[in-house]
C-alpha cells in the first residue's frame, strides 16, 4: 500500500487489477534440481525432459531445441551439482523486490549458460552481447493433433 506497491493509486478493490502470480521464475529450476536430482527422486534425464525436450516438443521446437544433438542449436545450462546456495533477493535478476524463496537452500545450481554454443553466462557473469538470441520459428506442435470422432 505505498505509491511503488502493488495496490494501484486508484485503490481499484477488484481482483483484476490485483498482481496475479509471485515472483519465482529465476528460482523453478535450481528448486526442481536440488528437491529431485539432488535428493534422488528424480533422474538427471527426467530433469532434462522436464526442463527442455518435453516443451521443445510441446512447442514444435524438437529437435532443434531441447536436445543436444548434430544439427540442433547448442544451447546449454551447464550446472554444478554439488554447488549449495541460499536463494535471497541480492541473487535474482529480475524486477521484482522481493523473492518468497528467501533463505531456501538448493543443492545444485546453474553457473553458464550457451546460446548456439557461444557463452552468453559464464561463471554465473553475463558475457553474451544484446542481439546474441534469434527467433525461432516453430514447427505445429505433433502433440496438436485433432481429438478423434466424438460420437
Amino acid at each position: 500500500d505505498e505509491p511503488q506497491g502493488k495496490l494501484p493509486a486508484t485503490r481499484r478493490a477488484s481482483s483484476r487489477w490485483w498482481a496475479s502470480c509471485i515472483p519465482g521464475v529465476e528460482t523453478r529450476l535450481p528448486s526442481l534440481f536440488s528437491d529431485g536430482v539432488s535428493k534422488g527422486r528424480i533422474t538427471l534425464n527426467e530433469f532434462v525432459a522436464l526442463t527442455a525436450t518435453n516443451h521443445a516438443t510441446a512447442y514444435g521446437l524438437y529437435p532443434k531445441k531441447g536436445t543436444i544433438a548434430v544439427g540442433s542449436d547448442a544451447d546449454i545450462t551447464i550446472w554444478d551439482p554439488a554447488r549449495e546456495v541460499t536463494i535471497s533477493q541480492s541473487l535474482m535478476h529480475g524486477g521484482s523486490d522481493y523473492t518468497p524463496y528467501d533463505g531456501i537452500a538448493v543443492k545444485g545450481w546453474p553457473i553458464s549458460t550457451m546460446v548456439r554454443g557461444q557463452f552468453v553466462v559464464r561463471d554465473g557473469a553475463l558475457v553474451g552481447n544484446e542481439g546474441t538470441g534469434e527467433h525461432v520459428a516453430r514447427e505445429k506442435s505433433p502433440l496438436a493433433k485433432p481429438r478423434g470422432n466424438a460420437g
